[in-house]
């Protein structure tokens, strides 16, 4: 399933034609997944852009709404505002093997151009898996992040995949979701799109177009999770913001968490990271200027209001492609498609 199966309206834009991240012109996804009797999880890797982000950085911001999380390589995009490498997506305790197979990536790829890399700044975000997932044994490495790299795509899968596989999202299964927003202005269409990892939220506190529907939903079910595991949105777009911008952007994406009810508990991490596919910086550029277009501050709400719709979306849409998986010691988060919207009795005419 995806998030339209559901039917219910989420804003009032335009949407993709993917309804995903990559309806930005040059952003791919790819997972590797790990199943079996004692692990749950796996790696999701964002590709920006179809050429080499290396050689061609791109604008980036960081935005934390709460910072109980493990993310790598914010502190040089909060001071640089640029993005250089694919941003990969995993359990907790797996950031440092999987930075550490980025940086083996980005090193192999650079040599096949006759580039020596004296310094790198991977991001690899995450969110805990441990209640699906046994994840101190750390399965997630430079194998599955390649396979990742390999795989991806415009049209990639959502649901309980990749770095998704073992999250848990307002008490039920989460994992990957998208959504994507056209803007259109000035006879040019630009697109806004969000890759959420969901793990965060309490089933009590759901809400789908402001229905209560974790209120209704928890009568079948015996559990009631706190709000904590965290929430990473990745936001892209082709518009040319500046990372100033793109800050202001992500910010609007909380819009969309608070819409469905969560209320950023105190051990839930909501990290967000954008990027934009224009005003591309060269690597070895020895001018002391560089030309940058910008968006008109006085014409921004569109923007936010995209921002707002594709991470509400997002979400939603990690939610209804779920599946219900059971973890090693027997723990079971159930899908939302599998007990709502309530099945309703046919009645004979």
């Amino acid at each position: 399933m995806r998030f339209e199966d559901l039917n219910v309206p989420v804003g009032e834009m335009e949407s993709g034609p993917l309804r995903r991240i990559s309806d930005v012109p040059g952003v791919t996804v790819g997972h590797c997944t790990v199943t079996g009797p004692r692990h749950q999880t796996g790696v999701t890797v964002v590709m920006p852009c179809a050429d080499d982000p290396y050689e061609r950085k791109l604008p980036c911001a960081a935005f934390v709404l709460n910072g109980f999380g493990k993310t790598q390589g914010l502190m040089q995009v909060e001071e640089l505002g640029q993005l250089e490498t694919p941003i990969a997506l995993t359990n907790t305790l797996n950031v440092g093997k999987v930075h550490d197979a980025l940086v083996s990536y980005v090193l192999a790829e650079e040599a096949k151009r006759g580039v020596s890399v004296r310094t790198l700044n991977p991001v690899v975000c995450e969110c805990n898996d441990a209640s699906l997932n046994d994840i101190g044994e750390r399965v997630i490495g430079e194998r599955e992040v390649l396979a990742a790299i390999r795989t991806a795509a415009a049209d990639f899968p959502v649901g309980a995949v990749g770095a998704g596989r073992g999250m848990t999202c307002h008490g039920l299964k989460g994992g990957i979701g998208s959504a994507s927003r056209i803007i259109r202005a000035e006879g040019s269409a630009y697109t806004v799109g969000v890759l959420a990892l969901t793990n965060h939220g309490r089933l009590h506190d759901l809400r789908v177009d402001g229905e209560p529907v974790g209120r209704e939903i928890e009568q079948k079910l015996t559990e009631d999770l706190p709000d904590k595991g965290s929430c990473i949105l990745i936001l892209a777009t082709d518009l040319p913001a500046t990372d100033r911008q793109l800050k202001r952007i992500l910010r609007r994406c909380s819009v969309g968490l608070i819409r469905l009810g969560s209320f950023i508990g105190h051990g839930s991490g909501e990290v967000f990271l954008g990027f934009s596919t224009a005003n591309r910086i060269p690597r070895d550029d020895p001018g002391l200027t560089q030309p940058c277009r910008r968006l008109n501050e006085d014409r921004m709400d569109l923007v936010f209001r995209a921002a707002a719709e594709c991470a509400e979306e997002a979400v939603l849409d990690s939610l209804a492609a779920a599946e219900t998986v059971t973890g090693p010691d027997g723990t079971t988060r159930t899908a939302l498609p599998d007990i709502w919207p309530p099945k309703r009795e046919e009645r004979p005419c």
